[in-house]
């Protein structure tokens, strides 16, 4: 039932709201991450038979997965609108959606993760078997680059420039960007491609992306979420872990080193400076030291 309403959904908004296609694109993969709710929840439930608990549950699971308040808003909106379709298409009677609410998120620091911390996480792997060799892989890849979790699991191989230390990743808006890799995640790659990869039934689509789950396809975004939590929960760590973890964590190590914040925001594909500058959120102590450092006036 699903793939019906969502076909008339997507109707609807280009037929009837004049919608572009890439608006038309972000409506119908908001309303997919409720279906991927369902799925990672094992609920059946029916777009007709949805109730406004289980999408305040679905809700507060987009946040766990490390979404921004921003994206939270607008796959709020995705889903809003679907269910406004319903209703004009009397599919149902009762608009399940209307007293929903965006949780309201504080504007808190996230949780970074210290490099023993990552470690931790690591020595959970078993690296005798298959799955553990690719999250290994994966892990090592998301923290030497800063990856969001979506450019993870498009990477290709023919991206990756091993000679020149570079991968080129495609980010949002489908910009392209090229962003150092350490030999530590080139070296852990090359052993998944060997000892994993190069063993796979491969699907036709998917022959150059990097990292595949056992059916030899492209791995999903909640399969990292999953991944990542379960490493974190058998280390023992206690923090508010999800992918975008790692790439805070790698913004944090950048400038905490002394990386210039110009060039940690090109390496993450910020528009913005100022968003760099929060993520990366330099400490009262680090802006302190480069007062100190570097202005006339500051010297000691």
């Amino acid at each position: 039932m699903w793939q019906s309403y969502t076909n008339g959904f997507k109707m609807y908004l280009q037929l009837e709201k004049s919608l572009s296609g890439n608006s038309v694109e972000a409506y119908l993969h908001d309303v997919d991450k409720l279906q991927q709710f369902l799925e990672a929840k094992a609920l059946q439930t029916q777009p007709e038979s949805m109730d406004l608990a289980t999408l305040r549950e679905f809700l507060r699971w987009v946040h766990e997965m490390g979404f921004t308040a921003t994206s939270q808003a607008r796959i709020l909106s995705g889903i809003k609108a679907f269910y406004k379709y319903l209703l004009l298409e009397d599919v149902i009677k009762e608009n399940p959606a209307e007293l929903l609410e965006a949780p309201k998120l504080k504007r808190t620091l996230p949780d970074v993760l210290a490099v023993h911390e990552i470690d931790a996480m690591l020595s959970t792997l078993d690296q005798s078997r298959e799955e553990g060799i690719r999250n290994k892989a994966i892990i090592e890849t998301m923290f030497s680059c800063g990856l969001r979790v979506s450019e993870t699991v498009g990477l290709k191989i023919s991206d990756i420039f091993k000679q020149d230390g570079f991968i080129k990743v495609v980010g949002k808006g489908n910009k392209e960007r090229l962003v150092p890799i350490g030999s530590v995640a080139i070296k852990f790659i090359d052993y998944y491609l060997e000892y994993v990869r190069n063993h796979q039934q491969i699907k036709a689509a998917d022959v150059d992306i990097l990292f595949l789950n056992r059916r030899g396809a492209k791995l999903s975004r909640v399969m990292i979420f999953y991944i990542i939590k379960k490493m974190a929960a058998e280390a023992g760590i206690k923090k508010s872990i999800s992918p975008h973890t790692l790439r805070h964590s790698f913004a944090t190590c950048m400038v905490e080193a002394g990386a210039d914040l110009r060039a940690v925001q090109q390496m993450l594909g910020h528009e913005s400076i100022t968003t760099t500058e929060i993520y990366t959120h330099l400490d009262r102590d680090y802006l302190r030291t480069v007062i100190t450092d570097f202005h006339p006036r500051g010297k000691k």
